[in-house]
């Protein structure tokens, strides 16, 4: 895949990714601010005359909490219960209250469960209750009370206790002692919470999120596992190619009294060193002369002479593959049509053994003597040596 390609899907993706990293977030924040209970403290505030000491007790604790549909306003009154023990839940549309003097406010002081509150708080209103108190029967804790949800009840108040509390007042009104009961409205909460589909909808939300990650990451690590091996792949396939193209380069032994021994004669480009006697160079289609041992490793790496930059592969026309075709460009022959041409002086090359003769741009035949007369080739692994040659290289010409 291409570069550009990898390049515009991870951008997509990342973008993806930041849209509903940002998406999901609103959405928290929206359900967290939407979802949230409102609800009041009640104040209780029980009198009684003590049947032990004659004396009235007093007792205030901030335990009550107002029904969600209950008007937040004080009440008092005598506290009552159903008369009988199996209506204490006020379940039933006919149960019965102690009765009480007409102008006499009283409330009713009833159990929950077995049925909702609006049924219960229904019920007790019909007997011209001023509040009615249910305490929490079964509760795990023992200050649990909740916001009873009780609709369509009218301007009655009613207040949930504990247990604890409730039974405690039980337990006076069944020894017959006359018990008052005052509710003040205490203190104002306001809590924030999501509710379960909004916990659904964004835990949905953030599996898909890291969906979207790891299908990212897995698909540009694949691209990026696949793009290291066909790199890697071409530089092993451009390898071998430079190790044939270095073995269709000539090799020669310097001797005394070469050319290449003379002090002004250019040193080698690599080691930056003078030429001597039984030194062995190696010769470039461009005619530029190097160390053997200094110019393999270049040619390896590199494919192109160290001074003037020609490409070996081209200038040889070592074919390259498909897949190198992306870092070395096309084969010169396919390209021209023909041969491949000295990058430096244009003049046509030949690669030839011993026996073989090359040709000049004229077309004239040139022995091998004549061209290197102090040259002596070395057999390579193959038994020959190739010479390449072109003109006005190193002097000698045709007449």
């Amino acid at each position: 895949m291409a570069p550009s390609l990898i390049r515009a899907c991870r951008s997509l993706a990342l973008s993806t990714w930041l849209l509903s990293f940002c998406f999901v977030h609103l959405l928290c924040l929206d359900f967290t601010v939407a979802e949230k209970e409102e609800w009041y403290t009640a104040f209780v505030n029980i009198t009684y005359l003590d049947p032990v000491t004659s004396e009235v007790r007093t007792e205030k604790t901030e335990c009550g909490r107002y029904g969600e549909h209950s008007p937040k306003r004080e009440a008092r009154g005598l506290v009552l219960v159903p008369t009988l023990p199996q209506d204490r839940q006020a379940c039933d549309p006919s149960v019965r209250f102690p009765p009480a003097s007409p102008n006499t406010a009283w409330v009713a002081l009833v159990a929950a469960g077995n049925c909702t509150f609006r049924e219960k708080i229904h019920n007790v209103e019909t007997h011209n209750a001023s509040a009615v108190v249910i305490y929490n029967v079964g509760s795990s804790g023992a200050n649990d009370t909740i916001t009873m949800p009780h609709p369509g009840t009218g301007d009655v108040v009613a207040i949930m206790i504990p247990e604890h509390k409730g039974r405690e007042i039980l337990a006076l009104l069944e020894q017959h002692i006359v018990v008052t009961l005052h509710i003040t409205i205490g203190t104002r909460n306001l809590q924030k919470y999501v509710s379960r589909t909004s916990v659904v909808f964004v835990s949905i939300s953030f599996i898909v999120l890291m969906i979207i990650s790891l299908a990212w990451l897995v698909f540009y690590y694949i691209q990026r596992f696949r793009y290291a091996n066909a790199r890697d792949r071409n530089q092993r396939r451009l390898g071998d190619a430079a190790k044939k193209a270095i073995s269709k380069l000539q090799v020669r032994t310097i001797k005394k009294g070469d050319k290449e021994t003379e002090s002004d004669f250019d040193n080698c480009a690599v080691c930056i060193e003078g030429y001597k006697p039984n030194d062995v160079v190696r010769i470039l289609p461009c005619r530029h002369v190097f160390h053997k041992h200094c110019v393999d490793p270049w040619l390896q790496d590199h494919r192109t002479c160290p001074m003037c930059k020609m490409n070996i592969l081209k200038a040889l026309g070592i074919p390259l593959n498909a897949d190198c075709s992306d870092d070395v460009p096309p084969d010169y022959e396919t390209s021209v049509g023909g041969p491949p041409t000295n990058a430096i002086s244009g003049a046509s090359e030949i690669t030839v053994n011993e026996s073989s003769v090359v040709l000049d741009p004229t077309g004239r035949a040139i022995g091998l003597q004549q061209l290197h007369p102090d040259a002596e080739t070395e057999p390579e692994a193959g038994g020959e040596s190739h010479i390449i040659a072109s003109r006005g290289s190193d002097g000698a010409s045709g007449p």
